[in-house]
């Protein structure tokens, strides 16, 4: 929502090419052969852990602007509205309100195919960028960095991308940069 507000305030394209990453995957205390897209739950359909990623990878093949659309959808739905990532229903909602085609969405969503691409996604950020939170950004230099952050105020927000961006490209020898917390988010939120 943050680079949404980058587009918006500034008119700078911010081009992101959005990939899975399963924060229950990287969290989870099964084991290291364990594999969320592998499990029978996964490929019946029956545990919806990673829909937000099939959903997302589904409207992706819609094209970019679906995508886009699609993805703010979802964000408001899950940020604003505080509504589950593994409710069907929250996915269709999404897909309502950002005019993506349904009956295409429904059909690709059920391609069992989505499940390989969210693990080799998934492993591909873990073993070659050292993902472990989202968001992590890759740029195009290979800089990599995980960011956390609340979504600063319109007037900010092309200011701190500009700067974001600098440092994490740039600043090769910042390794890390953590506010304590608390006092961190104090009068923010």
């Amino acid at each position: 929502m943050w680079l949404a507000k980058v587009r918006a305030t500034t008119g700078q394209e911010v081009n992101v090419d959005w990939q899975p990453f399963s924060l229950e995957q990287v969290n989870s205390d099964k084991g290291e052969d364990f594999k969320y897209w592998e499990q029978p739950g996964a490929t019946d359909g029956t545990d919806n852990t990673l829909l937000a990623h099939r959903a997302g990878l589904a409207a992706k093949r819609q094209g970019k602007d679906a995508f886009e659309s699609f993805f703010m959808a979802l964000l408001k739905l899950r940020h604003e509205e505080r509504k589950s990532l593994t409710d069907p229903a929250v996915m269709e909602e999404a897909v309502a309100n950002s005019g993506i085609d349904m009956a295409r969405f429904r059909e690709d969503l059920a391609d069992p195919d989505l499940l390989r691409e969210i693990g080799e996604s998934h492993t591909v950020a873990v073993e070659e960028y050292g993902a472990f939170g989202v968001p992590t950004y890759i740029f195009p230099n290979g800089s990599t960095a995980f960011v956390k952050m609340h979504i600063p105020p319109d007037e900010e927000a092309g200011e701190i991308y500009e700067s974001l961006t600098r440092v994490i490209t740039e600043a090769r020898h910042v390794g890390e940069v953590k506010r304590p917390s608390p006092p961190w988010p104090h009068g923010l939120i």
